[in-house]
């Protein structure tokens, strides 16, 4: 299984930025998608995730309400909608795949809980 995350750059306070992370594979629908952060000399920290079967997600407290995060399974890619972006979002953005989503109630929100990772695209956010 390969990801390929895309979409990073440089943006300017308040702007908006889209994420995209293609999956490798047939068995995408049935992946929970998770994107996570990092920023220099800090730990990877969970930002968000959606469900195997779409419909559920969940958002850091620090992202809730200007971060979006989507799928289409038909593309075998989710998205990351992010606005209102703030200097404290800069950092690097990986997306992951859970497998064991269908055996989970909830979607996941640690890091151990992915298996599989994508290499990282850069978003900085100038002040």
């Amino acid at each position: 299984v390969q990801l390929q995350a895309s979409g990073g750059g440089l943006v300017q306070t308040g702007g908006s930025l889209r994420l995209s992370c293609t999956v490798s594979g047939r068995t995408f629908s049935s992946y929970g998608m998770g994107w996570f952060r990092q920023a220099p000399g800090k730990e990877r920290e969970f930002v968000a995730a959606i469900y195997y079967r779409g419909g559920s997600t969940r958002y850091a407290d620090s992202v809730q309400g200007r971060f979006t995060i989507s799928r289409d399974n038909a593309k075998n890619t989710v998205y990351l909608q992010m606005n209102s972006l703030k200097p404290e979002d800069t950092a690097v953005y990986y997306c992951a795949a859970d497998p064991r989503a269908p055996d989970r109630l909830l979607v996941g929100i640690s890091t151990y809980q992915y298996d599989y990772w994508g290499q990282g695209t850069q978003v900085t956010v100038s002040s």
